[in-house]
């Protein structure tokens, strides 16, 4: 389960944000996580809480805002989010699409104190 090495990076990368802004505690984590970004949420919750104990973060809101694949044609210019895991164009079906978003994880915010 590469939620754990996740995990331990993200706990990390909050420590050390924490410490710049001089805060003894984080009392809540926001991320964003997309769909087809190979990260299991409920994994990732498991291992938040395993691993969180002794740390800055300890005792923190832990919320995961999933998101869905949105993708954009580059050739009609319309932007859509499809039902499948499909790399099409629904309406001039080409495949010449960029993904905006849901295939990535971010740490987009943390509260502290």
């Amino acid at each position: 389960m590469h939620e754990y090495s996740i995990v331990q990076a993200l706990l990390n990368q909050c420590e050390d944000i924490a410490k710049e802004n001089k805060a003894q505690k984080v009392t809540k984590i926001i991320t964003k996580i997309g769909k087809l970004s190979g990260v299991e949420p409920h994994l990732l919750e498991i291992a938040f809480n395993t691993f969180k104990e002794g740390t800055l973060c300890d005792g923190a809101e832990f919320v995961m805002d999933v998101v869905s694949l949105k993708l954009e044609c580059l050739d009609c210019a319309k932007v859509f989010e499809p039902k499948e895991i499909a790399y099409y164009c629904p309406y001039c079906e080409s495949l010449n699409v960029k993904v905006l978003d849901g295939e990535e994880m971010y740490l987009m915010s943390l509260e502290m104190e």
